[in-house]
C-alpha cells in the first residue's frame, strides 16, 4: 500500500456509502493504519445524492479537508454517473468502482473523460442473493478492498465478522448474510478492459 490513499464514496441518501466508508475506516484502524472517515452533509435525505470519505495511511494524517484527489472512487448508485461528476481529480493511476448492471461498453462510454482502471460489481445482486434486501454498501464496502488492496482479504473478512458483531449485536442474524455478501463481493468484482 502507497503510504497515503484516498476514497471518495458517491450514492444516495439511505444507501449506506456513510456506514461503508466508517466500517473502511474501522477496519483499516484495526490493522494499526491512520484513518479518517467522515460524509459531506449538506441538506441530505432520502435517494438525495451524498459523499463521504476515506484517507487510510501508514503515518500520521495531518490534513483536515474534503478529498479533491482521490485514488479511487466507488459509486453506489451508477444513476449518479449521469448527474454527478464522479471522476473529477480522480487521479489515472487510481480506479473507480461502479454497483450497476450496465454493460462495459456503456460503463466505458459515460466515463469517457476518464482514461484510468474501471471496476464494476452488481452489489443488488449480491445483496438480494446474501441478505434478502438491498443494501448495497456492504459489497462495495469489499468492493474498494479488493480494488485498493488496503488489506488481504482474510485479514478484512476477519474484521468484518468482529465488527458486524458489535453493529449487530441486536440483530444478530443479520451477521451471516451481510458476511456473504462481503465474500461474494470480493469474488464477484469486474475490471472493464
Amino acid at each position: 500500500m502507497k503510504d497515503l490513499i484516498e476514497i471518495r464514496w458517491h450514492g444516495r441518501g439511505g444507501q449506506g456509502a456513510k456506514t461503508a466508508s466508517l466500517l473502511l475506516a474501522d477496519a483499516a484502524f484495526n490493522t494499526g493504519k491512520y484513518i479518517q472517515g467522515f460524509p459531506e452533509y449538506g441538506p441530505e435525505r432520502m435517494g438525495a445524492p451524498i459523499t463521504a470519505y476515506n484517507r487510510i495511511s501508514n503515518t500520521p494524517i495531518r490534513i483536515h479537508s474534503n478529498i479533491y484527489e482521490p485514488d479511487y472512487v466507488v459509486v453506489v448508485d451508477d444513476t449518479l454517473l449521469e448527474s454527478v461528476n464522479v471522476t473529477a481529480g480522480l487521479k489515472q493511476d487510481g480506479a473507480i468502482i461502479i454497483n450497476t448492471t450496465k454493460e462495459h461498453s456503456k460503463i466505458k462510454e459515460l466515463l469517457s473523460n476518464y482514461a484510468g482502471n474501471i471496476y464494476t460489481i452488481n452489489a443488488r445482486k449480491i445483496s438480494i442473493e446474501a441478505l434478502g434486501k438491498y443494501f448495497p454498501n456492504t459489497a462495495m464496502l469489499a468492493a474498494i478492498v479488493k480494488v485498493s488492496e488496503i488489506m488481504k482479504d482474510e485479514e478484512f473478512l476477519e474484521d468484518m465478522k468482529g465488527s458486524f458483531a458489535h453493529k449487530f449485536a441486536k440483530k444478530p442474524e443479520v451477521i451471516e448474510g451481510n458476511m456473504k455478501a462481503l465474500e461474494l463481493a470480493l469474488k464477484e468484482i469486474q475490471k472493464v478492459n
